[in-house]
């Protein structure tokens, strides 16, 4: 129960707006409590003079005053309810924000550790399991209690000394509770882990359907999905046989309090100090008053099933962000777009060794400085340090003359555009893709955009032109065309410092040349540092970087570092350099073709 108290803390502040209906809530059950036990009086009073004297006219009162309360009491249950769903769904609305919030704000290694399906599987089902304790639980805990006190309280003043009677048993509803509480916390806390299991297996297999097919890797798909389903079946089934057991228990418990109820009820009748209404309405408190008891008792196993949702929320929640924002943040201003690096090194959080160490870099306004080198060299850290999704370790990284880190994050990615390795593709219209740039272009913009990106005819040419949906992983549109909306994207940012990540990677010969020119305009005029193998635009290149097992081990012109012969001249041996590049055939001869 000490990690049940421990998440109730955790997450109560988020009802904090709602609790006064939270408030309202719990009053409603109070009064539709009362007129359970008014319509229970009624019910007695009805029995003994009006069916046991056979009399219509002492009938006529009591009905109407029972259809009343009946009214009252289903008018309150009614507005209790529609208002305890409206505030229940509010907190999931507001913790699934927080924890959204708090996800988009952490560094690329946490979703490389954590499957996507299971953090979708915390945002859902778990967030839900954690409404059950702290609102939905709360409000069923005072109700029950305030329930479970007036029909006690009624059962005595019928007759105290029966009710006492009856009263020894109720203990057994808890010990039942605790009996079964570790086991169903231990199965709830399978269960959400194999939930997770489970939507992951489908997202990834689903992502990488073209690996599936082309490796006929169903079988081994449908065995891996099949697997993580029987954990959660063993789980599943662990956890209802548990809670049917418990169930049960209860159940028997309540017909022996009953048994006793009717015994002791027989014998008073035949001694005379009762009559028969009065025993029918003393069973009924009891029926009425056993199941908030039942449910207080059964708290304990609500909390248990809930808390295995809180670990899992609170593992997303207690995970820092790599980056925040400054304390005391340097106020805007026109960034002219100079970068410096400064003795800057890296380590991933858990690495053993640097993946970057003392890289000195300098670009100013118009520059192009090609960064190169093998793969696993360390160039992909460089962009995520320029764009902080991390700080360095040791050194600094400046923006024209101010440290990284002083500077708003916001800010810093509005003025310091990247362009990823991965082609990032929204699910949503074309406009929408290239419009995320700047959120509030107008449409000429977008299209301005496109036409610099050599995008707008293929678009201009969809169904739909610039409405046309395109979804990740589109078969309706090239790789190449896809990475010059992602292009047309970038231009429309129009920041002064653009970060280009592999931007020809993925493509072949022909798509890679069409992707040369819009990329030669988007860089116009900017800071530009381009990551990449290829090195078609490196003759264009101010400068050249060669880093090498995360040092910075050759810099320089084209030319020079060609002349030099060392770990530049061996990555572009390869390359054809007295061979003029192809010109680029057009889209409709490709087709033809």
């Amino acid at each position: 129960m000490r990690e049940a108290r421990v998440a109730v803390r955790r997450f109560w502040p988020l009802t904090r707006g709602d609790r006064r209906w939270l408030v309202a809530v719990i009053a409603c059950v109070v009064v539709a409590a009362l007129a359970e036990t008014a319509a229970i009086l009624l019910f007695a009073d009805l029995t003994d003079n009006a069916l046991a004297t056979g009399s219509l006219t002492a009938f006529w009162g009591p009905a109407g005053a029972w259809l009343l309360v009946a009214a009252v009491g289903a008018s309150v249950g009614y507005l209790g309810n529609s208002l305890a769903a409206w505030t229940a769904e509010r907190f999931v609305l507001r913790l699934r924000a927080k924890v959204f919030r708090h996800l988009q704000d952490l560094p690329p290694h946490f979703f490389q550790s954590h499957r996507r399906g299971d953090l979708v599987e915390r945002l859902t089902g778990d967030v839900e399991a954690i409404e059950q304790m702290v609102v939905s639980g709360v409000v069923g805990t005072v109700a029950a209690a305030f329930s479970a006190v007036f029909y006690a309280v009624a059962a005595c003043w019928l007759r105290w000394d029966l009710a006492l009677a009856t009263f020894v048993l109720a203990p057994l509803f808890l010990l039942a509770a605790r009996r079964f509480s570790g086991r169903i916390r231990t199965a709830a806390q399978d269960e959400r882990v194999a939930d997770g299991a489970i939507t992951s297996v489908v997202e990834e297999s689903l992502g990488n359907i073209v690996l599936t097919q082309a490796y006929n890797r169903r079988r081994d798909e449908e065995k891996r999905l099949d697997t993580e389903a029987r954990a959660w079946m063993r789980a599943s089934v662990r956890g209802a046989r548990l809670g049917e057991m418990y169930a049960q228990s209860v159940e028997v418990v309540e017909t022996l309090c009953v048994l006793a109820v009717i015994g002791l009820g027989v014998w008073e009748i035949s001694a005379g100090r009762m009559t028969l209404g009065q025993l029918l309405a003393f069973a009924a408190f009891l029926g009425y008053l056993y199941p908030p008891v039942r449910t207080l008792g059964g708290l304990g196993l609500t909390l248990t099933a809930a808390t295995a949702g809180a670990e899992r929320i609170g593992e997303i929640l207690d995970a820092e962000p790599a980056v925040t924002d400054p304390v005391r943040p340097v106020g805007p201003w026109p960034v002219r777009g100079r970068i410096v690096l400064d003795g800057v090194c890296f380590r991933y959080p858990g690495a053993r060794r640097d993946s970057l160490r003392d890289i000195d870099l300098a670009a100013g306004p118009g520059e192009l400085v090609l960064v190169t080198g093998r793969s696993g060299a360390g160039k992909s850290t460089l962009a995520k340090l320029l764009t902080r999704f991390y700080d360095p370790s040791a050194g600094v990284i400046r923006l024209d003359g101010v440290p990284l880190p002083d500077v708003p994050l916001d800010f810093l990615r509005e003025n310091v555009a990247l362009l990823p390795q991965q082609t990032l593709i929204l699910n949503g219209t074309v406009r929408e893709n290239i419009g995320c740039g700047r959120p509030g272009a107008t449409d000429e913009e977008i299209e301005q955009a496109a036409r610099a990106a050599a995008a707008h005819e293929f678009v201009a040419a969809l169904p739909e032109g610039y409405d046309t949906r395109i979804a990740p992983g589109t078969a309706a549109l090239s790789g190449g065309q896809l990475q010059r909306i992602a292009i047309a994207r970038a231009m429309l940012r129009a920041a002064p410092v653009l970060v280009l990540d592999e931007p020809t990677a993925g493509l072949d010969a022909i798509a890679a040349r069409q992707v040369t020119a819009p990329l030669r305009r988007l860089m116009a005029g900017r800071t530009t540092i381009m990551i990449t193998h290829d090195l078609a635009l490196a003759p264009d290149a101010d400068r050249v970087l060669v880093v090498d097992g995360g040092r910075l081990v050759e810099a320089g012109t084209h030319a020079e570092l060609l002349a030099r012969g060392g770990a530049y001249a061996a990555l572009a041996r390869p390359l054809p350099e007295t061979i003029a590049p192809a010109p680029v055939p057009d889209e409709t001869m490709i087709l033809r073709w």
